[in-house]
This record gives structure tokens, sequence and C-alpha cells, in this order.
């Protein structure tokens, strides 16, 4: 495929070009693949200039007429599939057939919320008085500052930005510096439907200049963010000098508990597809796995033979869908996987498979690998891994193991498998985490609220829910005129 250059930001409805410029690296061969514009204080503010003058008639279109910009936004992403997905495996890593899938998934959200757009409902309230009539209204927030990250580069740009555009809000973009050429390219495709010029915006750059200029501009009403635990506190006390409203998709640190009575062939496939789809870098993703002690050798082994047949390579070498793990994002993701893995195996812990670097010096690849002897004061039980390694723990009952999760500050996802209905009612509403697995590990759908608790964030994306997020409320009190005159 010819090389696609994407070196520009979006703005106000055209193609914006810096004088200085960042470089964006392939993680597969750590070398440089383009440059994009390094966006500024001056870009941003002009971004925001464009979104704001664009509100005023965006948010009076219907819900029908703003549909058809995303509806014809889904419908370029998937006829352009292919080359798209190609650019974002160039830049983040993950094999081509994540890539398409991914591409795929942003179709799937854009077209949901175009459609759920349509279903924003007031509500009529009984007055306290025969002449009071009270109704509440929903409108959208105003412009809205996304920030998305390196994981999952095009989708969280379609699941912020479409029921942003849907609820009739504008927005600001900005992309994770690792991997800003597919948000270009997946924003050139939203261009294509004739959106108003300014509805939607895109700056590259320094994340510190960028979000500071978003955060200081009270035309700005709401921050979306996905990100570490550690950037999104520091962004919700930014958000507190103007009380800006924020939602944040912050860290996890997921458990897969696996109880003696779970299908067990289910549960490693289901496990392992989890804990290695993106090369571990899944904020959802499984970061310790409970096998109950009567189990647990059963399960491992299962666990153990899934990994070796996993393939490690570069996902942008033709013919490569085989390929099911793809580099970790840079070299600091790789080194900290090391460091990881070195604390875990001085205080006991048993590599059983992977465990090193790979032959490609030149990529930032890692072997899947697979721990035991796992105790809860490793590094790796506390902190969220994000990289290709599975530690696996035993457990002797449900109150030990609620006990083992409820000591992390994250609450983002939990996974357990079991056949016992009781069981699954018990162990859902114990554990603490926004989101509960029961027998599978998939939990990213349109129709469905993904976020978390605790210190893995506020607010959700998906289902009504992420739209929500971008709407106010707005309380009416009418008192109608008696039949005398007065009121």
């Amino acid at each position: 495929m010819e090389k696609t250059t994407l070196n520009y930001l979006w703005i106000n409805g055209e193609k914006v070009s810096t004088s200085e410029t960042l470089d964006v690296i392939n993680p597969a061969t750590g070398e440089v693949i383009d440059q994009v514009p390094n966006g500024g204080e001056k870009e941003t503010k002009l971004a925001i200039n464009a979104a704001y003058e664009a509100f005023k008639p965006w948010k009076k279109f219907t819900p029908k007429k703003r549909e058809s910009y995303l509806v014809k936004w889904a419908d370029n992403l998937l006829e352009n599939r292919d080359e798209l997905a190609a650019i974002l495996t160039e830049e983040q890593g993950k094999p081509l057939s994540e890539s398409r899938g991914e591409i795929e998934g942003c179709a799937t959200f854009i077209r949901w919320y175009a459609e759920e757009g349509k279903r924003v409902y007031g509500e009529v309230i009984t007055g306290s008085n025969e002449n009071q009539r009270i109704s509440v209204i929903k409108q959208p927030v105003g412009v809205c500052g996304l920030i998305t990250p390196w994981n999952f580069p095009g989708a969280m740009v379609a699941r912020k930005t479409a029921p942003a555009l849907a609820a009739g809000c504008t927005v600001v973009v900005k992309p994770a510096s690792e991997t800003p050429r597919i948000a270009i390219a997946i924003f050139e495709q939203l261009m294509k439907t004739g959106i108003p010029a300014g509805v939607a915006n895109l700056v590259t750059g320094k994340a510190s200049v960028i979000g500071e200029t978003l955060f200081e501009d009270r035309r700005v009403k709401k921050i979306s963010f996905t990100g570490s635990t550690e950037i999104g506190k520091q962004l919700m006390k930014r958000a507190a000098d103007q009380v800006k409203r924020i939602s944040l998709e912050l860290g996890g640190n997921a458990p897969a508990i696996v109880f003696p009575d779970a299908n067990l062939d289910l549960a490693a496939e289901r496990i392992v597809d989890n804990k290695f789809e993106n090369c571990g870098q899944m904020c959802n993703g499984i970061n310790i796995i409970y096998a109950h002690e009567e189990i647990k050798e059963k399960l491992t082994e299962k666990i153990v033979n899934l990994v070796k047949e996993l393939k490690v390579g570069s996902g942008s070498v033709p013919g490569s869908d085989p390929v099911q793990i793809g580099p970790l994002v840079n070299e600091a993701a790789l080194k900290n996987v090391e460091e990881l893995l070195q604390d875990a195996k001085a205080k006991g812990a048993t590599v059983l498979t992977g465990g090193e670097r790979t032959g490609d010096s030149k990529g930032y690849f890692f072997k899947p690998t697979v721990l035991s002897d796992v105790t809860l004061d490793m590094k790796l039980t506390q902190d969220e891994i994000f990289g290709p390694i599975a530690p696996i723990l035993s457990f002797r009952d449900e109150k030990e193991v609620v006990e083992f999760t409820e000591n992390s500050p994250y609450g983002l996802a939990a996974y357990f498998f079991t056949r016992d209905v009781n069981r699954v009612y018990r162990m859902a509403e114990e554990l603490d985490s926004g989101m509960i697995g029961v027998n599978g590990t998939s939990l990213s759908v349109p129709q469905a609220p993904f976020g978390g608790i605790k210190e893995s964030g506020i607010g959700r994306e998906g289902g009504f829910y992420g739209l929500e997020e971008f709407l106010e409320l707005k309380y009416i009190s009418l008192t109608l005129e008696n039949t005398s005159g007065g009121y």
C-alpha cells in the first residue's frame, strides 16, 4: 500500500499545518514513520474559537439532521477500513485483524449514537399548586475537549466524538502523541460528510499545552479524558478551578476469578483472549488471575498451553493476520513490563512461559508470559501491568477472593467464571467494580455503560448514559394566569 501522509490538524473544517512537528514511531521497528503538527496554545485556541462559533447553529440542528452526518461518517469508515486499519497498526502495533475490528467498532458506536441522539427525552412533573406547570428539558453542554489514549486510538475518538455530536455539542479532540495519525485519518472521513465547519476539530501536539489551554478557556464546558489514574487526578483538580464538567476513564486492576465449578476450557480461552489482546494494553484487561485452589493446577496448564500457541510479530507485515501479539507501544512500556517482572521474580514468582523480549531488537516485542507462585506483595498485583504478563494466584473461598480484590484502589472491571447462579448474584453484587463479566470477558458494546468506580474514574461511555454525559438538565417552572387576571 502506498504510504499515507497525515501531517495536518483539522480546525474549522480545514487542514492546518505547523512549523514544529512531532515524530511518530512504528513500535514494531522503532523507526520514524511520519511527522505530525506540534500544535500548541495558538492552534488550540483557534480550534476552540471554531467550536464555539459552530455550537450556536449546531445545537439547533434537529437530531435527525445530526444523525445524517454521523451515519455517513460510519459508512465512510467501513468503506476505508483496510487503509485505516493499516494506519492504526503501523503506529500502534496491534495486529491488522484487531485494527480492522477496531475500525468496525468505531462505525458501530457512531451508528448507535446517531440513533440514540433522537431519543433525548425531557420530563413533565406535577406542580405544587394548580397553576404551576413543571417541565425538565435536556440541552447540549457546549464545547467539549476530548482527550483520547493510544491503546485504542481509533475507537476512543469515535466513542467520545459520536455521543458529543449526537447530543448537539461541538468538539476539540486531542489524540495521544504516540498514535495521532489514525485520529487524523478518521477525522478526514468525518470531514468528507460535509459536516459544518468548526463542529469537529482536532489538534495534535503536547498534551500539557493543549490540555492546559482547554482547561483555561471558559467556553470549554466539558472535558472527557481516558488515560492513567495519575493524570486523571491532576485533571480533576484542574477542572475544579471553573467547576468544569469532567468525565474520566482511568486505570484498572481487573481480576479474573475462576471457581471450581467453572468450565475450565472456556475460562482459559476467554482469559487468554482478554489478557493478551492488544499485547495486554487494555484498561479493562485482566491484571490478575485468581484460580480456586482445587483447580489452579489444571487451569494453569490450560492457560500456559494456549499462551504458548500465540504468535508474536509485526502486524504490518503482508499476510500477518495470524499474528496475535504485536509490540508494546514504546520503549518505556517495554521497560515497565520488565521491571514488574523482575520485581515478581525477586519475590518468588516462577515464569512458566515467556518472560523475556523476543529476538527482534528493533521493535518493542515481549513474549506472552504466565507466572505462578505469585503473591499480593508483588508490584504487578498492585499496579496496572499494561503488558503481556498473566500472574496466577490461588484462593480458598468467595470471602477470601473478594477481600483480595477490595484491597485495590481501582474498580474498573472484574470477571469471574462459575455455573452456580446463586454465586453469580452474590459475586456480581460484592465485587467493587463498575463492570462485571460473568463467564465472558468482552465488555465494550455501544448500548452498555463503560466505566469504573473508585480510582478508575467517573462518568460512563456507551449506552444512553454516555449521551447524558454531554447534556445539561434545565428545570422550567411556569405559573399560569388565573381566570380573574391574577397569578
